[in-house]
């Protein structure tokens, strides 16, 4: 469902008191969660059955009478979505089949596609290829860097969602989709066949003076594996110290991180989770991979969830150097509960803590060393501030 879909049913939901999925078969749910109380208890909060039965009138009613069709999957999507939105919290949400299906790729950080990254040109109307990932399909093939998607297998793409777009060019891998380009006012025909696609999450480099640079830009299922290989990279560069960059990292799976924290810290605490019924989770490292070179940890607002985890370790450990602006503070654990259909509820269900036990939800982590982002020195001269600060700190480490 497009964004603009989803405002609409999401509104109707909100009309309908966010209860339709009782009508569809979740009442069984409900009772299980402690939501429904038994029949006839009002101080319970218990759904009458006036109430089911006025959901079902706003239902005929609306497929009755409103002026467009109006299916009864958008009707149950646009409560559901409503439903979620009434706990006032954003991590919490409802996600339809199709939504489902992005997360799923996102969270494996593999989805089968050409391996290709569009944005959407609002002024033209249409996709622009605004990257290529390396050893893909799309790599191989004649695509470039700022070709428009005018049409996917022969469908006119002008004003569609960028959503919509990359939903039509991803595919079961095996298969063919032929893309029509526009490359400075020609148009060209290419056609790619689709395969498994491992989103890069993890870059690394090595710089001047020995020291490595390894950016982390998602906390994905195929991030640990990644890390491990710039790790592995690093020594056989035999780099001095190392910069580990996770600014603009919006975070990914709490698993994840503590795998790569397992890579890193000494034995102890990595983080842990607490319930409102005060059950908690520790994750912990057993030491036996601990870091020993000089360490700067880039963060800066845009730092969030997993990414806090791992600078919440290395700082409250002081095993390295936190470089950057606060990060965004979030400090809560979401949960994902799948139907059968498909679709599924993200609840938050936990707060997380530092080895220290400080939860920074709403508060961010400060860097040891504060250094705002120098935007105009970056586009006029291509100069990183931020990564500068960084390299001049390990340098004296190094050189200590």
């Amino acid at each position: 469902m497009t964004n603009k879909g989803k405002i609409k049913y999401f509104t109707l939901g909100l009309l309908v008191a966010s209860l339709w999925f009782l009508v569809i078969g979740g009442i069984c749910l409900l009772i299980s969660c402690g939501i429904l109380g038994p029949k006839g208890d009002k101080d319970s909060g218990a759904v009458t059955d006036a109430n089911v039965e006025k959901i079902e009138h706003f239902q005929r009613l609306l497929e009755t009478y409103y002026y467009e069709d109006v299916s009864r999957e958008e009707l149950a999507d646009g409560v559901l979505y409503g439903l979620m939105e009434t706990v006032g919290d954003p991590y919490t949400c409802y996600y339809s089949v199709e939504e489902m299906e992005e997360l799923t790729a996102d969270i494996e950080g593999i989805f089968h596609g050409i391996g290709a990254y569009l944005e959407m040109d609002y002024d033209k109307g249409y996709a622009k290829i605004s990257g290529i990932i390396d050893g893909t399909p799309a790599s191989q093939s004649d695509i470039k860097v700022g070709d428009y998607v005018v049409e996917v297998d022969g469908v006119d793409t002008y004003e569609m969602t960028l959503t919509d777009v990359v939903a039509m060019i991803r595919g079961d891998a095996g298969t063919q989709v032929t893309l029509t380009l526009n490359r400075n006012g020609s148009e060209l025909e290419v056609t790619v066949t689709r395969q498994n696609i491992e989103t890069p999450t993890v870059k690394y480099e090595l710089l001047e003076n020995d020291i490595a640079y390894i950016t982390v830009t998602e906390f994905d299922d195929v991030t640990t594996s990644q890390f491990k290989e710039a790790l592995d990279q690093l020594e056989a560069d035999q780099a001095k110290g190392l910069i580990l960059d996770v600014r603009g990292n919006p975070g990914g799976n709490l698993s994840t991180v503590v795998e790569m924290c397992q890579l890193m810290l000494p034995e102890g605490m990595i983080v842990y989770t607490e319930d409102k019924y005060g059950q908690r989770n520790e994750y912990k490292c057993d030491g036996a991979h601990e870091f020993k070179l000089p360490l700067v940890l880039l963060i800066d607002g845009s730092s969030a969830s997993a990414s806090e985890i791992l600078a919440g370790a290395v700082k409250d450990y002081k095993i390295g150097t936190l470089v950057g602006t606060t990060t965004y503070g979030k400090g809560i654990v979401q949960k994902i509960f799948s139907y059968e259909d498909g679709s599924a509820a993200k609840i938050t269900v936990s707060k997380y803590y530092t080895p220290n036990g400080y939860n920074i939800h709403g508060v961010g982590i400060e860097p040891d060393v504060e250094v705002p982002f120098d935007a105009d020195l970056y586009l006029e001269e291509e100069i990183d501030n931020q990564l500068e600060k960084a390299i001049e700190i390990i340098t004296e480490e190094i050189e200590k």
